[in-house]
């Protein structure tokens, strides 16, 4: 009888490896969250999606592929039809990386470049969606005050309609969607792109806030980091117009994500209340020194 997450999610790898041709015999889980890792004794990752993220799987493994034809370096999907569907859930195969680090802004943005620069691929990809997810997670909430839900919901409001008046900036591309350091590793042959789940067309801006909000609102970086970053990548996204409108929507994303997580975990709490009253402005100026919840 299968009781623990962990025991749920090797019974969904020992199925979608078989029907792949591969043994789950010897497997280590990497990491099992949102989505489940594992590394097979054969050196394949097998990334295990939630439940109805076939199509997100499917185009993770298209982005990877178009990557690789372009000479982008990143993770490589291994050669076979992908996805695989067991029990609802969709699992893609990738190869393993060698021994690496996490990769630093300054070693990311220039693959950020070369994405953006990269014409449009002829698969669909779909549109950027900033806010996916926000207002189900607001609606779902314990864990904040009417008052303080309200307020939010406004908030959502109010950066809908500035996101539908974005000021002219780069041309549309390819964008990756959540592009932070954890998203690029490091090997002895240089850095590459980790992890296309939220891949698809929109302002590279998109991908240019994630580092400059480690800058403003974290205070995680310095300003001659950020600097390094700006001029490996050849623009400073904080010089755009509609700069203030982006910060503002991956503020309230991770808002809304401290929320859910408060609402499973106790002690993540006076982290999520913290973010909360930040943005309500009532904990003064940026940078707000958020911490980690989760």
């Amino acid at each position: 009888m299968i009781t623990t997450p962990t025991e749920e999610s090797f019974a969904v790898l020992e199925e979608v490896a078989a029907a792949a041709g591969l043994s789950a015999d010897g497997a280590e889980p990497i990491r099992l969250a949102e989505n489940d890792l594992w590394k097979l004794a054969s050196d394949v990752v097998v990334r295990i999606s939630r439940s109805g993220q076939d199509d997100v799987a499917a185009r993770e493994v298209a982005v990877a592929r178009w990557l690789a034809e372009n000479s982008v370096p990143a993770v490589r999907p291994i050669s076979r039809d992908q996805p695989v569907q067991a029990r609802g859930r969709a699992a893609t195969f990738w190869e393993l990386l060698p021994p690496h680090r996490q990769g630093s802004e300054a070693e990311l943005a220039p693959l950020l470049r070369r994405m953006h620069n990269l014409p449009r691929p002829t698969f669909p990809i779909g549109q950027l969606q900033p806010f996916v997810r926000i207002a189900e997670r607001l609606s779902a909430a314990r864990c904040a005050t009417e008052g303080d839900k309200s307020w939010l919901l406004g908030r959502l409001d109010e950066l809908k309609e500035q996101w539908s008046q974005l000021p002219p900036g780069l041309p549309h591309c390819v964008v990756h969607g959540d592009a932070w350091g954890g998203n690029c590793a490091v090997t002895d042959q240089g850095a590459l792109l980790l992890d296309f789940e939220r891949t698809s067309m929109g302002p590279p801006e998109w991908d240019l806030t994630s580092t400059a909000v480690a800058l403003d609102t974290f205070g995680t970086l310095s300003a001659s980091q950020y600097a390094d970053y700006s001029d490996q990548y050849g623009f400073d996204v904080r010089d755009w117009a509609g700069y203030p409108t982006l910060r503002g929507i991956r503020e309230l994303r991770l808002v809304t994500f401290g929320m859910q997580t408060a609402d499973q975990n106790a002690g993540a709490r006076e982290q999520a209340q913290y973010r909360i009253d930040c943005v309500r402005g009532r904990e003064g100026r940026r940078p707000w020194h958020w911490t980690a919840v989760g």
